[in-house]
């Protein structure tokens, strides 16, 4: 439980002050926050909320979309991420998760996306070092590829991160994205102090519709949990583990029952790990 964060969707229909309360109430003692729900109530009443209540705040979700081919979406994207920086800052995390985004509209240049993504890390990197801030880049599993990142794997994730001190970029270890990678056990090894979260769930079948949704609890699924965190304990991380669920029927079910879930998963499956 020392180690536990709850990623605050995994309970999305809880308001801000209400998932600071349930944390509270079932003694989890950090929390990843997202930005739409921070904007509801403002940064400063965020970051107020978090620290009276005696919270760490793990991460904010999200900064990226970083793939833009036009100088004005290229321009937005960076406005809005140094905006995204500038909160991480204000409410106390030095974490700042970033989904890189996918393919343009239109688009098929796979290539040109990712280089985008170099250019636009370099001209935010240093203001996030300024800032205390570190942009954690998050491979997403391929099938995200088109929409959402064109990084899929841990080694590209590092590859884009290396050129940049470690205090500025690093990478996220997200169970549910990366498990079914070969080369992962290298690829953990090589990050060391890269890895600046490890957010945790669980591959479930069949897949939703929405395959974005298709996300279980620790255990519900086929992930081993108990090699994963040895790997990411092994390259040396013993920061937050947060637990990240997109799924439609979790969000349904009452937010004091999906954290005694998240609780009691967690002592079974990862805390052992």
């Amino acid at each position: 439980m020392t180690r536990l964060s709850l990623n605050q969707i995994t309970t999305k229909g809880w308001s801000l002050p209400e998932a600071v309360q349930g944390c509270v109430d079932a003694g989890i003692p950090a929390i990843g926050l997202w930005r739409d729900k921070v904007a509801e109530v403002g940064v400063e009443r965020a970051a107020r909320l978090c620290r009276d209540a005696g919270l760490a705040v793990s991460s904010l979700c999200r900064g990226g979309f970083l793939t833009a081919d036009s100088p004005e979406g290229q321009r937005a994207a960076l406005a809005d991420n140094l905006r995204a920086i500038e909160e991480a800052a204000e409410l106390g995390t030095d974490t700042l998760v970033l989904v890189v985004g996918g393919l343009p509209e239109g688009s098929r240049d796979l290539v040109g996306a990712r280089g985008r993504v170099r250019t636009m890390l370099a001209e935010l990197a240093p203001h996030a070092g300024d800032l205390g801030v570190r942009l954690a880049i998050e491979p997403l599993h391929p099938m995200f590829c088109a929409d959402r990142a064109v990084v899929s794997t841990l080694g590209q994730a590092l590859d884009l991160a290396e050129p940049f001190p470690v205090a500025q970029v690093g990478v996220v270890v997200d169970s549910y994205h990366v498990w079914w990678d070969p080369d992962l056990p290298a690829q953990i090894a090589r990050a060391v102090d890269r890895i600046a979260a490890y957010q945790v769930c669980d591959w479930t079948l069949p897949l939703p519709a929405d395959a974005l949704l298709g996300r279980g609890h620790v255990g519900d699924g086929c992930i081993d949990f108990g090699a994963l965190g040895s790997m990411v304990a092994a390259a040396g991380y013993d920061g937050w583990i947060e637990v990240e669920i997109f799924n439609q029927q979790i969000w349904d079910t009452p937010g004091e029952q999906t954290l005694a879930t998240m609780i009691e998963r967690h002592r079974a499956h990862v805390a052992t790990g």
